[in-house]
């Protein structure tokens, strides 16, 4: 019974040893803290700190007065540039680092100076080694899109830094790390769990900026097609994410073999919820190969969309209409169904306007009409051989005789459809006035074959 005893108290005195050494561990960290605090405000009101203050002012504004002139060039070698490509990137990010670069310099000479006078230097270091993880921060998210990823990114890098250059760092690591808690048969600390979303961050950052540069790259490519450069870019981009994803998982913890199971459920969504998208990429390869639609082509589908390609994408099709209007068209409408592209090989086209006169009209008149509208109106061809406009008379109507004015378009005119039929038929209206041509309606006569008797009461 006694060494049952004995048994039982030995744990309960271990635990409360541990509680013991746990909490005067906690205490001698809160009085590190606090004597460091009061060495560090005694510090900053002594007349050495005023003295590095008054140096890092003067330094910020000799670095930031000496730095106009290279921001100027940098900028203006970034406007002169077409595209938005690796250069410009680099020349964006340099053109911010300027002013921090030029202080920093000027910072580390002042320290010089200061430990060779024997003076204190701390806060000049300080400001050098913090404004070097600014300079790196900046050159990191400088090409990123504005928004809550790209500050959190930046506060993130910068404040990491700064608790290392300040030495809290390590007091800091050490106190996440003590801040865990159970997760079946292992413990998870809190420094774990920040290190893996920091790390996962980091690399689905870096893959979707090397992502657009490289897709950038290409599609400034002059060898290269609009279109085959477009897919190249986007498979560039998209291959870079996966790796960038995979990189991601592996670091918060997750590994691949956990998306085997996932696999079949992939192939079964192919055939089934995925296959509308699975045929849309396929499509798109075969346009891009093809070649029968480019980027710059004006097409009209069957479904009544009319206008100019932008962009052809794995999935779809940018189609911009002439009312400013961007249509997003799936690439299988482009295989199925019939595709007018009015620009393929030539972009010039006949028109023909059709219009109908009195009976009775002179038809050398109205042909003489006809071709002075042709001539008012800027699309008309001239220069091409066998392009003289001509006036048709195609059919006997009921009312009327009709008539077609065909002319050959400029190649400017086929992508304005509808303002180049409309300035026709402005042109030929004003033609058949001039000549006084009459533009029939239809008219019908009724015709009594009993007469009866007809009362008419006419009121006033």
């Amino acid at each position: 019974m006694k060494f049952e005893t004995m048994m039982q108290a030995t744990p309960s005195n271990n635990a409360q040893d541990t509680g013991l050494m746990s909490s005067d561990n906690d205490l001698a960290f809160v009085a590190d803290i606090q004597a460091w605090a009061i060495k560090t405000w005694d510090q900053l009101l002594s007349l050495s700190t005023l003295w590095q203050l008054l140096t890092i002012v003067a330094v910020a504004i000799l670095g930031w007065l000496l730095s106009r002139r290279p921001r100027q060039r940098l900028e203006t070698h970034m406007t002169a540039r077409d595209t938005k490509d690796i250069i410009y990137r680099i020349l964006n990010a340099l053109q911010a680092v300027v002013w921090p670069i030029i202080t920093v310099i000027f910072l580390w000479l002042s320290m010089f100076v200061y430990q060779t006078l024997d003076r204190p230097a701390g806060l000049i270091r300080i400001t050098a080694s913090l404004t070097n993880a600014a300079i790196i921060v900046r050159l990191l998210t400088r090409n990123m899109t504005s928004g809550p990823v790209k500050t959190a990114l930046a506060w993130s890098a910068w404040g990491i830094a700064a608790l290392y250059i300040l030495r809290w760092l390590d007091p800091l690591t050490t106190a996440l790390e003590r801040a865990s808690f159970p997760v079946g048969d292992h413990r998870i600390s809190v420094l774990q769990i920040l290190t893996s979303v920091i790390v996962a961050s980091f690399a689905l950052w870096i893959g979707r900026i090397a992502g657009d540069a490289a897709q950038t790259q290409v599609q400034a490519s002059r060898r290269l097609t609009p279109s085959m450069a477009g897919l190249l870019g986007q498979v560039a981009k998209i291959g870079l994410l996966i790796i960038a994803i995979i990189i991601a998982l592996g670091s918060v913890g997750i590994p691949l073999t956990a998306f085997a199971v996932l696999s079949g459920g992939i192939g079964v969504g192919l055939g089934f919820g995925l296959q509308a998208i699975f045929s849309n990429f396929i499509s798109g390869i075969i346009i891009l190969f093809e070649r029968s639609v480019k980027v710059g082509d004006f097409i009209e589908l069957q479904s009544g969309v009319r206008g100019q390609v932008r962009e052809i994408n794995i999935r779809s099709t940018l189609v911009t209409t002439n009312d400013s209007v961007d249509i997003l068209v799936p690439n299988e409408e482009f295989i199925k169904a019939q595709v007018i592209n009015w620009t393929l090989r030539d972009p010039r086209r006949r028109l023909r306007v059709p219009f109908g006169v009195a009976y009775g009209s002179d038809k050398e008149l109205v042909k003489k009409a006809g071709l002075e509208a042709a001539e008012a109106v800027e699309w008309t061809e001239t220069d091409m051989p066998n392009s003289a406009p001509a006036v048709w008379l195609t059919e006997f109507g009921d009312s009327s005789l009709n008539f077609a004015l065909v002319v050959w378009l400029k190649d400017s005119a086929v992508k304005r459809p509808s303002r180049v039929e409309a300035d026709y038929n402005w042109a030929l209206h004003t033609a058949l006035e001039k000549y006084n041509l009459e533009i029939p309606f239809p008219q019908r006569d009724i015709n009594i074959r009993q007469p009866a008797e007809i009362s008419v009461t006419m009121k006033k």
